[in-house]
């Protein structure tokens, strides 16, 4: 009878320590769970995000913080307010990342004309800065994404035509593929002279009318090419003669289109 109590007060203890030890692990694994879920520095910047999103474009944007990260979900109506809304809750304090889920609920534009009415507004971008001639955008639209190609006189050029993307309606998303031509005062001596010679040019000076200056020259290290739409066969090859004809340049590759046909890229 003694053996049995023994046992029983061995199997009592024994459970007893299990238990103990179980509700050790328990108290671990939630002190654990709570560690991920809250960081020490959440509170502050939850507060500090929701004041730098206080604005009305961004009434239906919604953010949490977890250990430092900060997720924004919501919608906004323009692409541009989805980008501020980003670069504002990753320049608050102790933010470690941003991960932004906000989608652009802005109205619907199907893509062949969104595409149509974006490369009109980039044509005359930059006008009056003397620098339209010299970019070479192109652009792709597939469901309201929008990627941006092609070779910019300088970076304000470029920051200028992603503006205006991102801040048409219509546009859910956009890619950036625009290079900056490399500074260089000798493709700047080329740029004026491949402009002097092209559309001061007496059959090709009717484009210097337009503001846009369909003719687009681009030089980088002394390679010239020329995009964008003449009237003819024979506007394109007498830009390609002009093109040539200045000192300096390598090689001149003509992508020029004509109006209402498909011409043959001509190349040095």
């Amino acid at each position: 009878m003694k053996s049995v109590k023994n046992f029983a007060c061995v199997c009592a203890l024994g459970f007893a320590g299990l238990a103990m030890l179980g509700g050790s692990s328990i108290g671990v694994a939630q002190s654990a769970a709570s560690s991920v879920s809250t960081g020490p520095n959440d509170a502050q910047i939850q507060a500090d995000v929701t004041k730098s999103l206080d604005s009305k474009r961004f009434k239906d944007v919604k953010s949490s913080v977890q250990n430092g990260v900060v997720t924004l979900t919501g919608t906004v109506e323009l692409y541009s307010a989805k980008m501020d809304a980003d670069d504002r809750a990753h320049h608050r304090k102790n933010v470690k990342g941003v991960e932004n889920l906000i989608e652009v609920a802005g109205p619907e534009v199907d893509d062949v004309t969104l595409r149509n009415k974006l490369a009109e507004k980039l044509a005359y971008d930059r006008v009056g800065y003397n620098t339209t001639a010299f970019n070479a955008l192109t652009i792709g639209v597939d469901k309201g994404v929008v990627t941006l190609g092609g070779i910019a006189y300088g970076p304000t050029d470029k920051d200028s035509a992603l503006s205006l993307v991102e801040n048409y309606p219509g546009v859910k998303d956009v890619i950036d593929n625009v290079e900056v031509a490399p500074v260089s005062p000798m493709d700047d001596r080329i740029r004026l002279a491949e402009a002097r010679a092209i559309y001061g040019f007496p059959q090709l000076n009717k484009y210097a009318i337009d503001p846009a200056k369909p003719i687009r020259i681009t030089v980088v290290n002394g390679n010239v090419t020329l995009s964008g739409v003449v009237d003819s066969q024979s506007d394109k090859d007498v830009a390609n003669i002009r093109a040539n004809g200045v000192p300096g340049v390598f090689k001149v590759v003509n992508n020029l289109e004509v109006v209402g046909g498909e011409a043959e890229k001509s190349d040095k």
